[in-house]
């Protein structure tokens, strides 16, 4: 799991308050011909999240917003589980634990009546009951590794570290295509948790503070927030802040969300979809 944890001093240093919910909070600038566009935001509202969460998936299921985590040894307080977030507290309601010992927990999704889970190293994922949580089934995936997870509606999406992204049949879990994802530089390795949003693809890159916007027809990564004051904010609030992970969206309420492994806070963002 030593691979997931990113070095700190990719981090700028640089401390930004934040603690006006309504003020724009973008770190764009101008880009150069060859750069990807950089999207403003700006932040709504400011939750409080679990430091002990070690956020590998982030996603609202009928509004209810749903966590996922790993557990590492550097983090011994961290679970591998899955749950509904208090946005109250930020504690994770469990509904599902895996064997630490055996699993590292990634991303998930909910697809037609069931929950999926991957896992990191082990090419295991998991089936839940949509209701009960209880586990109905497993699967092996075609990746070297698990790491974020999503859905169209048709296939599961997954991540695993690299450029690309699978498209999984639900039913027999067969690869169905790969979409490599490039900017105006080449592939983009290190996508990390995904989330579908009004027809293209957010992704966290890992070791990075950027989310990503992908075109799912290309690939193409047509835009990007920088999120860096949101990182800066939380290593300056809870120095033991890991890096950015985690992007959900509410589909009815058009809510965005997004946090980081071991954050002391969840961020509601807002920016033109």
């Amino acid at each position: 799991m030593f691979k997931k944890i990113p070095v700190f001093a990719l981090l700028v240093t640089a401390v930004f308050a934040c603690n006006n919910p309504s003020s724009t909070t973008s770190d764009s600038t101008e880009p150069a011909a060859n750069e990807t566009p950089v999207i403003n935001y700006s932040v709504v509202n400011v939750y409080p999240h679990d430091t002990t969460a070690y956020t590998e998936g982030f996603m609202v299921h009928d509004g209810q917003l749903f966590e996922s985590t790993g557990y590492t040894e550097e983090s011994p307080s961290s679970r591998s589980l899955f749950g509904a977030v208090d946005l109250k507290t930020g504690k994770i309601q469990t509904k599902v634990e895996i064997d630490k010992k055996k699993y590292f927990g990634e991303g998930i999704t909910y697809l037609n009546g069931k929950w999926y889970q991957l896992t990191y190293t082990t090419k295991v994922g998991f089936v839940y009951d949509g209701k009960t949580f209880k586990q109905i089934g497993q699967f092996t995936f075609p990746s070297e590794q698990g790491w974020g997870m999503t859905n169209d509606g048709t296939y599961l999406l997954m991540s695993d570290g690299t450029s690309n992204i699978s498209y999984l049949d639900p039913n027999n879990f067969k690869l169905i295509k790969i979409l490599g994802v490039t900017d105006n530089n080449g592939p983009v390795n290190n996508i990390n948790d995904l989330e579908l949003i009004n027809g293209f693809i957010y992704a966290n890159q890992w070791q990075t503070n950027y989310i990503l916007k992908i075109d799912p027809a290309s690939g193409k990564v047509v835009g990007k927030l920088d999120l860096t004051s949101l990182v800066n904010e939380a290593k300056n609030k809870y120095p033991d802040s890991d890096t950015l992970n985690g992007i959900a969206y509410d589909s009815v309420s058009k809510k965005i969300y997004v946090t980081g492994k071991l954050w002391p806070n969840i961020y509601e963002i807002k920016f033109n979809l």
